[in-house]
């Protein structure tokens, strides 16, 4: 059924006026719809999201009207369902939840039906963190979409608190059971893997600016299917990646180490599009877009720092025990040394991000994806911070490593 955030995305977009007629017809609506879809343009019209004049319906140019359609372009772009989060009742849901380190049936103050109706949407999406379901314990993340979606709705945005919260306990009970069920079923696993790998890519590249949406990016990766109208460089460096993703994978699940050479290699896969650097090593110096204060090592210092950190690296998977602490902290470490050294012209952060993965598969810690609601918070740890992050990205990446490992064993139980 026709809903009035379906018709305003029409009319703003089309921005000259249109006619019910025309709006019913651009919907590929029967036109017994009509009077539901005129009366939807008058309660519009009414709230001063659209204007109504003698050619018809259209876009009120307005601070309000313009969030409300960024909000509606960003689902679309992000494969959300805006019908679903374009809800006062939600959003007073969010607005409270979000003042609370973690939610359960009784801060929520709401009935089980609706409290599993808003957790379902935000699990679906990747929003929140259900930490256990019986009793229920869970985290919601706090993104641009959440933000955005208080401020249309008029709430105040929560006052973000530093938490020292560990979630090392849970993430070693989810362990257990994950390495269990992978055991008896890895064809099981393999598939699980298919999974994730989109979303994986589509969250990476999206971080690096790719415009793709994420349902094309399914119909490029899952359909083999090619939208008309999207560039060419932007499809090839999809393919790249998931091609260096799925070589990534492999090399952790044979125990192969990495190397330089490995690291270059996975590089020359996913940066394949732009040949004229790929699996190259830069000698200019390069620096963050949009972060001036981001570091990265001079192309003369390159060879030493990546030497050093590789030493680092061959003494510590030496080790016969490693615990899951050592193990995350040590990744944060690495992750933030190599994307610190930016050894690349282009394509550093994809990069670091494919042998963070491989260090923790390689230790048997399933990551295949960083959840939507942690992008934002994620990028805000790493090239997007003004200091170097090591501990708020360890406690981010808890958070990413439970969220993989709930999703996995909940789909091996499927």
């Amino acid at each position: 059924m026709v809903t009035k955030y379906d018709i305003f995305e029409i009319v703003y977009k089309n921005r000259a006026p249109l006619k019910p007629i025309e709006v019913v017809k651009r919907l590929n609506k029967d036109e017994r719809e009509y009077h539901i879809i005129h009366r939807y343009l008058r309660e519009l019209a009414k709230k001063n999201l659209l204007k109504k004049n003698k050619a018809g319906f259209q876009s009120e140019i307005s601070k309000k009207s313009g969030l409300l359609y960024d909000l509606i372009l960003y689902c679309i772009k992000n494969g959300i369902n805006y019908n679903l989060i374009l809800d006062d009742n939600f959003v007073r849901f969010i607005s409270q939840a979000l003042k609370k380190e973690e939610i359960n049936a009784k801060n929520t103050k709401l009935n089980s039906r609706t409290l599993k109706k808003y957790i379902d949407i935000l699990d679906k999406y990747g929003m929140i963190l259900i930490i256990s379901e019986k009793p229920l314990r869970a985290k919601i993340f706090y993104n641009v979409l959440l933000n955005n979606l208080l401020v249309y709705f008029g709430y105040n945005r929560p006052i973000t608190t530093k938490s020292s919260k560990s979630y090392n306990h849970e993430i070693k009970k989810e362990l257990e059971i994950y390495r269990r069920l992978r055991k008896k079923d890895e064809s099981r696993y393999q598939k699980i893997i298919g999974e994730f790998e989109i979303s994986f890519v589509y969250h990476s590249l999206s971080l690096e600016g790719n415009p793709i949406t994420l349902p094309d990016t399914i119909k490029i990766l899952k359909d083999k299917l090619i939208p008309a109208n999207l560039k060419t460089t932007d499809v090839d460096e999809i393919k790249n990646y998931q091609e260096a993703m799925s070589q990534m994978l492999k090399d952790a699940d044979e125990r192969k180490p990495l190397t330089l050479q490995s690291i270059l290699g996975y590089h020359a896969i996913a940066m394949r599009h732009r040949s004229y650097l790929a699996g190259s090593v830069r000698t200019i110096p390069v620096h963050v877009k949009g972060n001036p204060n981001f570091k990265t090592t001079p192309p003369e210092k390159i060879k030493e720092e990546i030497e050093a950190l590789f030493d680092k690296y061959k003494e510590f998977i030496k080790r016969k025990k490693i615990s899951l602490e050592e193990a995350l902290k040590f990744a944060v470490y690495f992750h933030n040394e190599f994307q610190h050294i930016h050894p690349f012209e282009d394509g550093n952060s994809r990069t670091t991000r494919l042998i963070t993965f491989h260090l923790l598969q390689s230790l048997d810690i399933p990551i295949l994806d960083i959840p939507f609601g942690l992008l934002d918070e994620y990028l805000g740890y790493t090239k997007g911070s003004k200091n170097r992050e090591d501990l708020k990205l360890y406690q981010s990446l808890q958070k990413i490593i439970l969220f993989n490992l709930r999703k996995i064993n909940k789909r091996f139980l499927l």
